[in-house]
């Protein structure tokens, strides 16, 4: 079976390169095309087995190649990793990509894998594949295989793991689906447990007209959300539940990323925003709550969650974060304020009723929010689990979705 196809093969050829070539023969006997692309930092006599050369990488550095051949091991991983990544984005037949490194070759690649869209098949054969791996794979869909050995030849471990790999990625390329016109367009929405209820009515709402992705609000979850907006996988986007902010911000555990909002601004997909949950800061079980916090007001989940409510304090700070974000949008942005409360917690009589911290998020919000054409705030004295708040939103999305 012949593939038109292209897989690049990415590893340290001074290092790695009795693997990389034993994965690139079993490839080939498939009848796929493959590129080896050497990354390797130091001179070696090996670059008659590159498809491309590690200079060639080396030179996408903003500072050029000498950034990366510059003799301190350290830097010249982190120069390596951003030439890489800087070149494989410069590169249009990246069908698939298979890495191969142990603790500085995973840091290397998998950078750049998280830079392609979601759907292009990423497997990373990793040393460090038992550990912590969310580090390296953030919010892509990169697969880590461990090496079970080190990554120092071939024997029989190796092997077994290397044919495995080989034909992993095969499979990906011999056997993928063909691309499907979707009848409905794909929208994103985030959703904690406590902003549950106005999520799973916008969903009974919109499902006919849209095929809904929901994702937990829990770092990851919207990571996951705005690499799909930047892939431009998603036509719209519901970020009903804004709380990893809350995180971010004051040490939580579920924690977005400085670059929260980033992929609205540059995709300019239509948003609908709101402050689900931004009542609520989460930590693990009690005794790993930091001691600064130990007099605040405190709703224990379950036994490994912990919540913590903001201050009016915090939420001054977090209105003026995420109206900074916003304002940087050039796409359609409405930001909906539900002034009855902000999650099942915070609900006149319930443990996380402040309407004077809610009061100061409000305020600040909308002396920092810039309101244009494109770029709305709405306030509304209903709860974000009412259905009239349910109502409100799903009459603004489909009028910046028109």
């Amino acid at each position: 079976m012949t593939s038109p196809s292209t897989i690049y093969l990415v590893t340290t050829l001074d290092t790695k390169r009795e693997e990389i070539v034993y994965i690139k023969n079993l490839l080939n006997l498939r009848n796929l095309n493959c590129k080896i692309v050497d990354i390797s930092t130091q001179p070696h006599q090996f670059n008659h087995l590159a498809t491309i050369e590690a200079e060639t990488v080396a030179n996408y550095h903003p500072n050029g190649k000498q950034a990366v051949f510059c003799g301190d091991r350290g830097k010249a991983i982190v120069a390596m990793a951003d030439a890489f990544r800087l070149f494989l984005i410069d590169q249009n037949n990246v069908e698939a990509i298979l890495g191969l490194g142990g603790s500085g070759g995973t840091a290397l690649i998998t950078p750049a894998m998280q830079s392609l869209a979601v759907g292009v098949p990423k497997l990373m054969v990793s040393t460090m594949a038992s550990g912590d791996i969310s580090g390296y794979i953030g919010a892509s869909d990169i697969a880590m295989m461990y090496s079970v050995t080190d990554i120092a030849g071939i024997n029989v471990i190796s092997r077994k793991v290397l044919t495995n790999a080989a034909n992993f990625i095969a499979g990906s390329m011999l056997f993928k689906s063909q691309d499907i016109i979707e009848d409905k367009p794909a929208i994103g929405l985030t959703m904690f447990g406590v902003t549950t209820k106005c999520v799973q009515s916008a969903l009974a709402k919109l499902h006919k007209q849209y095929d809904c992705l929901v994702f937990h609000a829990t770092g990851s979850g919207g990571k996951a959300m705005e690499k799909l907006a930047d892939s431009h996988l998603l036509r719209g986007v519901l970020d009903i539940t804004t709380t990893e902010v809350c995180d971010y911000l004051f040490g939580g555990v579920l924690a977005c990323s400085e670059d929260r909002f980033g992929a609205i601004a540059r995709s300019k997909v239509p948003y609908i925003g709101s402050c689900g949950a931004l009542d609520m800061v989460n930590f693990a079980s009690p005794d790993t709550i930091p001691e600064k916090y130990k007099d605040r007001l405190f709703y224990p989940h379950n036994p490994q969650v912990t919540l913590m409510r903001t201050t009016a304090e915090e939420n001054k700070k977090m209105a003026n974060w995420i109206a900074n974000k916003l304002n940087q949008c050039q796409g359609y942005v409405t930001f909906i304020i539900p002034e009855g409360g902000f999650s099942a917690l915070d609900i006149k009589d319930g443990i996380f009723w402040s309407p004077q911290a809610n009061q100061a998020f409000i305020d600040e919000f909308e002396k920092t929010f810039i309101q244009t054409s494109k770029r709305k705030l709405i306030k509304t004295s209903y709860h974000i689990n009412s259905p009239q708040f349910c109502d409100l939103v799903i009459n603004e999305f489909t009028n910046v979705m028109k």
